[in-house]
């Protein structure tokens, strides 16, 4: 044979080899990476399992709570029979309504009102015992604003754990059914473009009628959570999603998610993204925006991904413009109002903040309650106390970080975040060419305007 064919057959073979070579070289890379991915997920896992053991441990050292067999079996003990009808109803001033309640006695008086039709009194099947509506009100509003005890309400009220348990769930459950309507509701058509005008006028943002973002509320583990309760800072949550307006006050909120969810899941899980992908926040005919129409907007964090109707800063990489620089400073401005109202609802509110060691669903009606309470003190400019934010700084659950999403961008939305960047731009530019001092929003949230008892302007 030849010695020409001879190295072209040992040329084939080593070609052969080497491919065969690299491409064992190639699969052993992927199996290797794909082992240490589930390393450091099992890794991950494990740590905030530990640290979910050690904050629950740390918890029942500081704040035990009655299982089941000591709600049914504790007897109350009655250190005032008439502490409420006496004390409260007759001798309590505004601060101690403030101090006890975290409301004032105008607004314990409106609930009371509202919530008759639904709760004129409460009867307890266990007990054949009727409880009053007014100490109904009372004991719900002291658990949701101070995050007492069922033992301790129990024995300050005069009533079996069992009967508070069941108080708190009918006065939530009133406050949703009857209040939600008043205080929180999706903006009409003709309201759209008021938000909007608020928003551009404190805020620097035009078109845009809303902030989005979640809360993460702590609860205590129960023998049948699942993993799914786990967040990722390592502790159980039922988590919040809420949209504010530029005043701070939630027109749109859904609660139950589990902790493991992140923002993108629940938005694409609830009623306003079917709302806002059907068309919900596009007036017609379409207002426009330097000459371009342009529907209306919301503001969101990096845990959401870019839609025509959902605007977020650009990536924070080394290249961006200054024009994009400017956009994301002015966005990010903007998130303050519900970051501020996340804050003052956990502070007025504290069943959100502490631990919750009442079940799931009960925690989710809660926090849907809590958010109607704070629209009605935001009407009727119920005081605010900023002790009540120190206390969030004694916070063993810190709320997880933003996490940039892995959903797709809408290929469409880049054109409207980019019109809104020119826009901006336009009028930092007018800004600096007109040197007259310009209003800006000063935190905390500016107050709602007045509005009567049924919740119009």
């Amino acid at each position: 044979m030849p010695r020409s064919y001879l190295k072209s057959d040992e040329a084939r073979d080593a070609a052969e080899m080497k491919y065969l070579l690299a491409s064992k070289i190639r699969r052993r890379k992927e199996e290797i990476h794909n082992y240490i991915l589930e390393r450091r997920a099992e890794i991950h896992k494990r740590i905030r399992y530990r640290r979910h053991l050690f904050l629950n441990y740390r918890s029942t050292r500081t704040m035990p709570s009655p299982d089941e067999e000591d709600m049914q079996n504790h007897v109350p003990i009655l250190a005032d029979p008439d502490w409420w009808e006496r004390v409260v109803m007759t001798e309590f001033g505004p601060e101690d309504w403030l101090d006890k309640f975290h409301v004032t006695r105008d607004i314990f008086l409106l609930l009371s009102a509202k919530l008759k039709p639904q709760l004129e009194q409460v009867y307890i099947e266990q007990s054949g015992q009727t409880i009053t509506l007014e100490r109904c009100i009372a004991m719900a509003l002291m658990r949701l604003s101070t995050s007492t005890e069922y033992c301790f309400l129990s024995e300050l009220f005069g009533v079996p754990i069992p009967a508070v348990c069941q108080c708190v769930r009918e006065v939530c459950e009133a406050i949703i059914l009857l209040l939600k309507p008043l205080y929180m509701q999706l903006p009409a058509d003709h309201e759209l473009e008021e938000h909007a005008e608020q928003f551009r006028t404190l805020w620097g943002f035009p078109h845009c009628i809303g902030v989005i973002d979640s809360l993460h509320i702590p609860v205590k583990s129960l023998p049948t959570d699942t993993q799914d309760c786990w967040n990722q800072r390592g502790w159980h949550s039922v988590v919040l999603q809420g949209v504010v307006n530029a005043h701070g006050t939630f027109w749109d909120v859904c609660s139950g998610f589990t902790g493991s969810m992140d923002d993108m899941t629940i938005l694409q899980s609830s009623e306003l993204w079917t709302m806002a992908e059907q068309g919900g926040f596009c007036s017609q005919p379409p207002k426009e925006l330097m000459g371009q129409p342009l529907g209306f907007l919301l503001l969101g964090d990096v845990g959401y991904s870019l839609q025509t109707w959902l605007l977020k800063c650009y990536p924070p990489l080394s290249n961006l413009t200054p024009q994009q620089q400017t956009f994301n400073a002015q966005l990010n401005h903007g998130l303050k109002v519900i970051e501020n109202a996340f804050q003052r609802l956990k502070a007025r509110w504290q069943c959100l903040h502490n631990r919750n060691d009442s079940n799931v669903d009960l925690v989710s009606k809660m926090a849907v309650a809590c958010c109607i309470l704070h629209n009605i003190c935001n009407v009727h400019n119920s005081p605010f106390k900023e002790e009540w934010v120190e206390a969030l700084s004694q916070n063993e659950c810190p709320q997880p970080t933003d996490v940039p999403t892995v959903y797709i961008d809408d290929p469409n939305a880049e054109a409207v975040r980019s019109l809104l960047c020119s826009y901006i731009e336009q009028q930092q530019q007018s800004k600096t060419l007109d040197p007259s001092p310009t209003s800006c929003p000063v935190l905390p949230v500016p107050e709602s305007p007045q509005m009567d008892s049924a919740g119009t302007a």
